[in-house]
């Protein structure tokens, strides 16, 4: 009886511990940010990220409706400047399935894992990504906050823009207000 008590609480558990976007961020700390109430994108920052036009929009996107909830405006003559900075890697993942005749030979060492029965192998890969969001002063280009989100990428063009503003909220959410 005890235990059916338990399941709710370890599926919380669950569900919070496998969130899909990993963050990181970091800032400093004598800085006052509600001084701050405009923004703009660093142009040739934004241009040098190695990602389709089409992406970079989603992601500029994102990020001007965050910023906005937020309470800041886009402006020509910004207190903050926003970097961006990408990357992506391939992650293969090998899994091994055993078919099984019983539990194997047993031998006084241990279980002998060639006796358990024929087994394949599934190969698949996916692209996991790395959004960094730095914002600096505008006045001197002093990196004041950085933010870094990291998670498997969709694959699906139909989910590409949800992935992304998903990921710029999780980058932003700790962004001080």
């Amino acid at each position: 009886m005890k235990l059916f008590k338990l399941i709710p609480l370890l599926l919380l558990f669950v569900m919070a511990s496998c969130s899909s976007v990993q963050v990181a961020t970091d800032y400093d700390s004598s800085v006052n940010f509600s001084q701050f109430k405009t923004y703009a994108f660093m142009k040739d920052g934004v241009d040098k990220i190695n990602i389709s036009d089409l992406d970079k929009k989603r992601i500029l996107k994102a990020i001007d409706e965050e910023l906005t909830a937020k309470g800041f405006t886009k402006s020509e003559n910004p207190d903050l400047l926003i970097n961006l900075f990408t990357d992506a890697k391939q992650i293969v993942n090998v899994n091994t399935f055993y078919g099984g005749w019983g539990y194997g030979m047993y031998r006084p060492w241990g279980w002998n894992p060639w006796m358990m029965g024929p087994g394949y192998q599934s190969v698949s890969t996916s692209t996991q990504g790395i959004l960094y969001i730095d914002v600096l002063k505008a006045a001197n280009k002093e990196l004041i906050w950085q933010g870094k989100g990291s998670g498997y990428l969709a694959t699906k063009q139909s989910k590409k823009e949800e992935r992304i503003k998903e990921f710029v909220t999780k980058v932003l959410e700790t962004f001080p207000k």
